[in-house]
């Protein structure tokens, strides 16, 4: 058990405060602190304290931007049009797309993995890229 001073969490406290807490509330509060200092840091450092309307995209990065129920629509769409996308691809050109882009594998990887050359890949990726925007185009 640890115990905690109020009025260094909450703004609400104007007088000291102190209450025991278990030990895993008190590194939940420490770690809240930890990420405050964190996001004071960062607001800093990016220059985000001088103004919200810079309109460089600073405070998108730095604060939390709820999207919009529009926003959300939009994206889910687009991701199934991808994944429809790539669906219609061959399976060779959709595993390796998918191995790169969604995987995080270089090509190097994903040649060693397939036992062929790293141009070969290279060469599949950017063919089925190609037609994806095809597709894309055709969609709309």
């Amino acid at each position: 058990m640890k115990i905690i001073n109020l009025k260094d969490y909450y703004l609400y406290y104007t007088q000291d405060t102190y209450v025991e807490v278990s030990d895993e509330l008190f590194a939940i509060f420490e770690e809240s602190a930890r990420a405050e200092a964190t996001y004071e840091r960062k607001k800093y450092r990016y220059k985000a304290h001088y103004s919200l309307d810079r309109g460089d995209g600073i405070e998108h990065d730095i604060l939390f931007v709820p999207l919009s129920p529009d926003e959300i629509y939009e994206r889910k769409l687009t991701s199934q049009q991808l994944h429809a996308a790539i669906a219609s691809l061959p399976d060779k050109q959709a595993k390796r797309i998918y191995a790169h882009y969604f995987m995080g594998m270089s090509k190097t990887a994903i040649a060693k993995a397939e036992g062929v050359s790293e141009k070969a890949v290279r060469i599949g990726i950017e063919r089925g890229l190609h037609t994806i925007e095809k597709y894309f185009k055709n969609f709309s």
